[in-house]
């Protein structure tokens, strides 16, 4: 079932571009290795700069089933693998007695890692590990069987292997640092904000209804909010967000006012909002829109 992956880079470009997600070649290039070579890829950059939506775009790009595995602090493995349905098992025993098999795959609840390693019709898989990052090491350290031999151990059943290696993908927002015994089973890429171009091209692609003029000023205020001295600056998802908020507003042209207005689509800590607000506002879209001259 591998015969639907792409045979070189520029046709995985062409099929990440299909489903309108617009990256460099570097990327391109990681992405098809992991493909040809069953490795999985480490995706580490700021939230919102389209880590996750390539794992997604892969998924659909290639007709697999994505299995989402999402951190966060605490996660231990009988949540990422499976657990037993302790009561169903109870009751069974209770009706059956010593006959009833009460590790039979019918009391198993079987989470993320473990169905990435099972047969699917569509082909392997597509894995996501979201924000690993937010896990601890003793995570990091369950996962290296998962991602060197595609495998899982339940200590009930014993070793589960994958029948053809899943694609995995991790994610980080680097909020601490990786392990390198992680890093080191993993194609590694930092996935950064685009610039102006690839920015506007990506907007075109995914908000089309935008008005031409609209796109090019949002593009352009975004990036220049980057350079401004802000706890979080917005990423790719909020130029996304924003452009279809002034596009439900009908608006074709930015101004103060509207800026003002929608700049909660934009930035999500209050300090930053008020950082920008008032003469800042009409400071950066002049600013902007003397960018957008000078470029032609």
């Amino acid at each position: 079932m591998t015969s639907n992956l792409p045979t070189s880079i520029d046709e995985t470009l062409s099929m990440l571009r299909e489903q309108d997600y617009v990256c460099d070649r570097s990327l391109a290039t990681l992405t098809y290795l992991s493909l040809s070579l069953n490795r999985p890829i480490f995706l580490e950059g700021e939230a919102g700069v389209g880590k996750t939506e390539l794992a997604k775009t892969i998924a659909t790009g290639l007709g697999r089933d994505l299995i989402r595995l999402q951190c966060y602090e605490g996660l231990d493995a009988s949540t990422a693998v499976c657990e037993w349905n302790f009561s169903a098992q109870m009751l069974a025993l209770r009706a059956g007695g010593d006959e009833v098999d009460i590790y039979d795959d019918k009391f198993l609840f079987k989470r993320p890692l473990l169905q990435a390693m099972e047969s699917h019709k569509n082909g392997p898989p597509v894995l996501l590990i979201d924000e690993i990052d937010r896990t601890d090491a003793p995570f990091e350290a369950f996962l290296l069987e998962a991602l060197s031999d595609y495998q899982v151990t339940v200590p009930e059943i014993g070793t589960i292997k994958a029948p053809e290696p899943p694609i995995i993908i991790l994610t980080s927002n680097r909020t601490r640092e990786v392990h390198d015994a992680l890093k080191r089973r993993c194609l590694y890429h930092w996935v950064d904000y685009p610039n102006f171009d690839r920015e506007l091209e990506i907007l075109n692609a995914r908000v089309p209804e935008a008005a031409a003029t609209l796109s090019n000023e949002v593009v352009g205020f975004v990036q220049r909010l980057r350079n401004e001295d802000l706890f979080k600056a917005p990423g790719l998802a909020e130029t996304l967000d924003w452009a279809k908020c002034l596009v439900a507003l009908d608006v074709i042209s930015l101004s103060p006012e509207v800026v003002s207005n929608t700049i909660g689509a934009v930035l999500k800590y209050q300090d930053d909002i008020a950082k920008i607000q008032g003469s800042e506002v009409t400071r950066i879209l002049e600013a902007t829109r003397s960018d957008l001259r000078a470029a032609g």
